[in-house]
């Protein structure tokens, strides 16, 4: 079962920084700010298990297969990688970029959620196998989290707006 509250607040995380950065980088556009919410769902990649267990793709390649390496480091590192291969090659360092600050904003949020063990996911694998202790603050079925970042991208996207609403001389350049 998908967390509905988790995958939300983690799109809406990626838009508070995404637009964040678009407002510090003029040069970033709303499809920059679509990076980074794509990045910090992409760890949750890891979700299509549910359409296609592990099993099932393992007997169609016909060689040992697992999706939870996509919910850690190395899985972040390797979707940042080919997602960038989508890009024109100009490009592609800025999607590489937005797409790890956005999975990165994922897997600090993920390491704050309570755990029946009280330990965290492998979240730095390949590079080790230590589990962190879970933070313990929020379940990913909660919607609080979801109601505080939802109040921080409204307020961002109001100050945004505000921005872009002014004169373009009427102030000093962010950059």
């Amino acid at each position: 079962m998908i967390a509905v509250p988790d995958v939300f607040t983690h799109v809406l995380v990626g838009y508070v920084i995404g637009t964040v950065l678009s407002i510090r980088y003029r040069r970033l556009r709303r499809g920059h700010v679509t990076l980074a919410m794509v990045g910090a769902l992409s760890p949750d990649f890891v979700k299509i298990d549910l359409a296609m267990p592990d099993e099932f793709v393992s007997y169609q390649l016909g060689v040992p297969f697992a999706w939870g390496p996509l919910h850690t480091l190395g899985g972040t590192i390797v979707v940042a990688l080919l997602g960038s291969l989508l890009f024109a090659p100009e490009y592609r360092r800025d999607a590489v970029l937005l797409v790890a600050i956005g999975a990165a904003s994922h897997h600090l949020l993920d390491l704050g959620l309570m755990t029946p063990t009280g330990y965290s996911y492998a979240a730095f694998w390949p590079l080790t196998e230590y589990r962190p202790p879970a933070g313990g603050l929020y379940m990913s079925t909660d919607y609080w989290p979801a109601l505080v970042a939802g109040l921080c991208a409204v307020l961002v996207w109001g100050f945004k707006r505000r921005l872009d609403a002014r004169p373009e001389g009427s102030s000093a350049s962010l950059e």
